[in-house]
């Protein structure tokens, strides 16, 4: 039996009902460019509010800032120029959100109501925060990149720096006329060094010296240096929980976090307020989730895993963040101050250390509202809790190292120093032949294989750089080894010991000095493997 085809009429019925019910929004225009009608789907795009208001002018959804060229682009739609491609729109609703949506045209004509334009709208917001999500991660790691390539350089620069004045200070002891001057020097080149840890902070680079830390105590040490920073108008309050629990992390990057946040809570209370720093132990999980005023910097924080935390809580009695802009802080070199008042590294400096650390960053702020109105913003720092017994563990290897630190940093034996860059290498040579050990130098990986082929069986240790043209020293290590099985390795580098350690593989034992280092502690680290 043949199916008869619909009537007209039904069948054009039964497509007005698809239509209606159409999860794409849909929406009907007459030739001056006026809404007539709309799907289900189109109203709720709009928050249900032109169902009453038909005809309303298409243009008055329509963002005023790309206004004039997408009523150009209505114009020539309705006048028969249908565009191939789809048109990118961006609509306001009614609480002030925009939403973008992607435009279809189909011209249409009726011997009852003329012509008329048919527009499919399909939201492509979050596609569109994708992308942004991506081209900025895109330029985080570029930028990350360069700074870590950055302090590489400058790292060797220093280690030079700070070791010929140790050199100096051999031959210029306290009470020589220059001792003041060489220690000036040292103590710049210090400071440059800790410009240079913020960087690979930065880029998530730099090299931590991790311990279990009580943020009580840390907090407490700093409490002064805070309260000089902020000046006598706002009031520091710091609030401890009890029986916290400890934390791993580098103090001095943590340090440098508290008081990027105290400055910045400063900058915002410029006619005073109170700065509260609070510490408690916290515990996520389903029953007791993240707060959700909590906005996380990036993506993929959204969620922290479950467990215990200690929560140390920066909160201060400003000016709050706008909304707009609360997801921006975080991006390098963005900053509201003024020009010449801030780099906007900082907030970004903090993501990159607490990422590094382990740690989550959120943050959540309010607007004054009205004169008498209340705002503020809040910094959330949470940190993994260190179980008790590595706490016990950690105590223990301190007290080992201790006793088991040399005195004598004097030695005897030969050692192969292999590093590119002239001036450390000529500073570590000197250094370790005043210690008494016959130095072999090498400017390149190659070099140090030819030289372990005629003494190789007297070389004992070899101190070699990670990165240098043509052959690294992880890759010259791998050659040499198989012949001197025996020998020890010292790794040195700019980069930090994390990105060594990717690359040469965690599972491998191995000795590493980060750049820039002082006499002493190249001393003590031969001292130490050779031991």
């Amino acid at each position: 039996m043949v199916a008869m085809p619909l009537p007209v009429t039904e069948s054009f019925n039964k497509l007005d009902h698809f239509i209606e019910n159409s999860p794409i929004a849909i929406v009907k225009l007459d030739e001056s460019g006026h809404i007539v009608q709309g799907n289900v789907a189109f109203h709720s795009l709009t928050q249900q509010t032109l169902y009453n208001r038909l005809p309303v002018s298409f243009s008055e959804l329509l963002a005023v800032a790309k206004k004039t060229e997408a009523e150009a682009v209505l114009k020539k739609a309705s006048s028969g120029q249908i565009p191939q491609d789809a048109q990118s729109f961006e609509l306001i609703l009614p609480n002030g959100v925009e939403v973008i949506v992607s435009a279809y045209f189909s011209p249409m004509s009726s011997s009852e109501e003329g012509n008329y334009l048919v527009v499919h709208l399909i939201d492509i917001t979050e596609e569109k925060n994708l992308e942004l999500r991506f081209a900025h991660s895109q330029k985080m790691q570029a930028v990350g990149q360069l700074a870590g390539g950055v302090a590489h350089d400058f790292n060797n620069l220093l280690t030079a720096m700070i070791g010929f004045c140790d050199l100096l200070l051999m031959r210029h002891p306290a009470g020589d006329q220059s001792f003041a001057d060489i220690m000036q020097i040292k103590q710049n080149a210090n400071r440059a060094a800790n410009l240079v840890r913020q960087l690979l902070a930065f880029s998530r680079r730099q090299t931590l010296q991790p311990k279990i830390l009580d943020l009580t105590d840390v907090l407490a040490e700093l409490s002064n240096l805070i309260r000089r920073l902020i000046g006598e108008n706002i009031e520091l309050k710091m609030t401890h929980g009890r029986d916290i629990g400890h934390v791993r992390a580098d103090q001095g990057q943590l340090e440098q976090v508290l008081i990027n946040l105290a400055v910045n809570a400063r900058d915002a209370m410029p006619t005073g307020g109170a700065l509260t720093i609070a510490t408690r132990r916290t515990t996520i999980n389903r029953s007791n989730p993240l707060p959700r005023d909590l906005i996380a910097p990036a993506e993929e924080d959204t969620t922290i895993p479950n467990g215990d935390y200690v929560l140390v809580e920066v909160i201060d009695t400003g000016c709050g963040i706008p909304r707009n802009i609360v997801q921006k802080i975080f991006e390098p070199f963005f900053s509201t101050k003024a020009v010449g008042s801030g780099t906007g590294l900082g907030l970004s400096t903090v993501y990159g250390i607490i990422k590094q650390t382990g740690g989550y960053v959120y943050v959540s702020s309010k607007e004054k509202q009205g004169e008498s109105g209340e705002s503020g913003t809040n910094f959330s720092l949470f940190f993994p809790t260190v179980l008790a017994e590595d706490v016990a563990i950690a105590v223990a290897e301190i007290e080992s190292v201790e006793k088991s630190t040399p005195l004598d940093l004097t030695g005897k034996g030969t050692i192969l120093l292999v590093e590119d860059e002239t001036p450390v290498r000529i500073f570590a040579a000197r250094a370790l032949r005043n210690k008494g050990y016959t130095i072999l130098e090498a400017d390149c990986g190659e070099t140090a294989i030819n030289l372990m082929a005629e003494h190789g069986k007297d070389v004992e240790v070899i101190v070699t750089d990670v990165i240098m043209p043509g052959m690294n020293g992880p890759t010259m290590i791998d050659k040499i080894i198989p012949s001197y099985p025996n020998v020890k390795v010292i790794f040195i580098s700019g980069y930090a010991e994390d990105v060594f350690v990717n690359n040469y593989g965690a599972e491998r034992s191995f000795n590493f000095l980060a750049k820039p280092f002082t006499l002493k502690q190249l001393a003590s680290k031969i001292k130490e493997v050779t031991g």
